[in-house]
């Protein structure tokens, strides 16, 4: 126990030994995140939603999400090279393909499992499909849709490491650093403080997923009575 607590110790002084550094790899790995899943998002919902009006994009799409899923994060990463050559691009590239996936199926598996009913009474009362998509179908589907981007989101902190290997910075610059140099404080610094940021994360987004989920019961109750 005291050799842990010890562990801790030198990692804290590593970190605030190298604060600035830590800060600037920090900053590297949020913006990676954050920009390859606002991306990610940008083009999932709305492929979602056209997957969902016509079952051979559907098909099309589900084929090729399945396939870049199946592909080694690194491997991914690594394929960027030689098209983007080194640096944040092609990393942020890689990422945002591997973080489509689960935004692009909880997009249309929320909007296919609408309650059935729910859609025939507003057919009843003369909405187009279009107005069904935008009034009904979408705000309904919204928990399961934000339940992707949050596993999407938690799965990027931690494949955000992997961009070290192509110059994209990041956190991963002291794990794989640390591994190299047997400077377990280092390693630990960029270990935890990635565990620790996706705590966080999925904490904020559990809460904003809870709130669309409570909207979206009263927005269901409303349109069904």
């Amino acid at each position: 126990m005291t050799g842990f607590f010890g562990l801790l110790a030198a990692t804290w002084t590593y970190l605030i030994a190298n604060l600035d550094r830590f800060l600037e790899l920090f900053r590297e790995h949020l913006v990676l995140v954050f920009v390859s899943e606002a991306l990610a998002v940008a083009v999932a919902i709305p492929l979602g939603i056209l997957a969902t009006r016509d079952d051979r994009v559907k098909r099309v799409v589900e084929t090729v999400g399945n396939v870049a899923q199946t592909i080694p994060t690194l491997a991914i990463i690594a394929l960027m090279f030689p098209l983007l050559g080194l640096g944040f691009l092609p990393a942020l590239t890689g990422l945002f393909v591997y973080a489509l996936l689960p935004v692009l199926t909880n997009t249309i598996v929320g909007i296919e499992s609408v309650d059935a009913g729910t859609v025939e009474a507003a057919r009843g009362m003369g909405m187009s499909e279009w107005t069904l998509l935008r009034k009904i179908r979408l705000p309904l589907a919204v928990p399961v849709i934000f339940a992707g981007i949050r596993t999407s989101t938690v799965l990027n902190v931690g494949t955000a490491y992997l961009a070290f290997f192509i110059g994209g910075g990041g956190l991963g610059v002291w794990v794989i650093g640390g591994i190299k140099l047997f400077n377990t404080p280092q390693l630990l610094a960029g270990a935890i403080s990635g565990a620790l940021l996706a705590i966080v994360l999925d904490g904020l987004l559990a809460l904003v997923e809870r709130r669309t989920g409570d909207e979206t019961s009263v927005t269901q109750t409303a349109s069904t009575s």
